[in-house]
């Protein structure tokens, strides 16, 4: 499943609702929003709960809440109600370290929780089985680290949720986004310190190839709309979207290079081989007076001088050497740059301008 944070410290402006509704129509389905409130605001915060509540019910998201016991006090509501709980659109909870285990474990049965991926240990889980916790109805949720260099690394990851795993839990991690960012230092919020700064939809394919993470929520408030769009494009069509800048002016290269291409099923070392460029138009292409430097996303296409191989397509995954054999056509935006490490064998793409 992938999500989305909403945070409550602001107010839920039409747009932020727009967002959400196009989100939820981009296919994502979950909600987490933190509910932290200061003392001389806790009716702006029931309000906005209120509202978000209300808008998961009428888009069928889930609204994951990390609250503690005091904060659920505050409006209004208790962790020996959970009934209420549910009735408000909140689908789960996000257990604060405070709670107890006997807590939990009696939560559990009615509604969602999410555990502390990072710290659960064998231990809370011998005691929650004591308690006669619902582990059909537990989850556990990784962090998002606002301070770089806070991030976890990924060996350490994946060794937590493979034990995880073993005990049956489903495992959610954040990856960053990359429009508005929450502040107080507007550093993202991701699980994984080396998705810091990454594209957001990179960052979400890696979690997916590991096998170990069920849930993906972007972290900060909100991504682009051409991410949304690369997003959608990936989980419900296949595609990964490369957007380009043309550095050729010929339109018949353009028109070659532009629309969906499929990664060969023989996947080379360098480079991203189009399937499709057999079955173009063949057009003589002459080499390129003033070569141009093959670097990390250069779209390319073979000349003449290449023999049979003449009008290859190729994007190039790291950088290499000038070719007179080669033109250079176009070149991946550098924000997408990180998506080619995820183009695998197979892998239908989409060319897409920015000219």
């Amino acid at each position: 499943m992938l999500g989305i944070s909403i945070f409550l410290g602001e107010e839920l402006t039409e747009e932020t609702e727009q967002y959400l509704y196009k989100m939820n129509e981009s296919g994502f389905s979950g909600i987490f929003s933190s509910l932290h409130i200061p003392e001389d605001n806790v009716s702006h915060y029931r309000k906005r709960l209120a509202k978000l509540s209300s808008l998961a019910k009428k888009l069928n998201m889930e609204l994951m809440v990390d609250i503690s016991g005091e904060a659920l006090t505050k409006i209004g509501l208790s962790f020996d109600r959970p009934i209420e709980i549910l009735a408000t659109g909140i689908t789960g909870l996000r257990m604060d370290y405070a709670i107890s285990n006997k807590t939990i474990a009696s939560v559990s049965n009615h509604l969602k929780v999410a555990l502390n991926a990072s710290t659960i240990s064998e231990e809370d889980v011998h005691e929650l089985r004591k308690y006669g916790a619902n582990f059909e109805n537990m989850e556990a949720w990784h962090n998002y680290y606002p301070r770089p260099e806070t991030g976890l690394d990924m060996p350490t990851f994946l060794e937590k949720n493979n034990w995880l795993k073993s005990l049956g839990f489903r495992i959610m991690a954040f990856v960053p986004g990359n429009g508005k960012l929450r502040g107080p230092l507007f550093q993202q919020l991701p699980t994984i310190e080396d998705h810091r700064f990454k594209h957001p939809l990179a960052c979400s394919i890696e979690l997916t190839k590991t096998g170990s993470v069920d849930d993906i929520y972007i972290g900060d408030p909100s991504i682009t709309d051409e991410t949304r769009e690369q997003f959608k494009a990936y989980y419900q069509e296949q595609t990964l979207i490369l957007k380009y800048t043309q550095v050729s002016h010929n339109p018949i290269y353009l028109d070659l290079i532009t629309g969906n291409h499929w990664n060969r099923m023989d996947p080379a070392r360098d480079v991203l081989r189009s399937a499709e460029a057999r079955f173009k138009p063949r057009v003589e292409i002459k080499p390129e007076e003033n070569l141009q430097p093959r670097s990390k996303g250069s779209i390319t296409i073979d000349n003449e001088l290449y023999g049979r191989y003449m009008g290859e397509i190729q994007i190039t995954k790291l950088d290499l050497k000038t070719d007179e054999k080669v033109n250079t056509i176009a070149k991946v935006v550098e924000t997408d740059l990180d998506l080619i490490d995820w183009c695998f064998a197979g892998q239908q793409f989409k060319l897409k301008s920015m000219n």
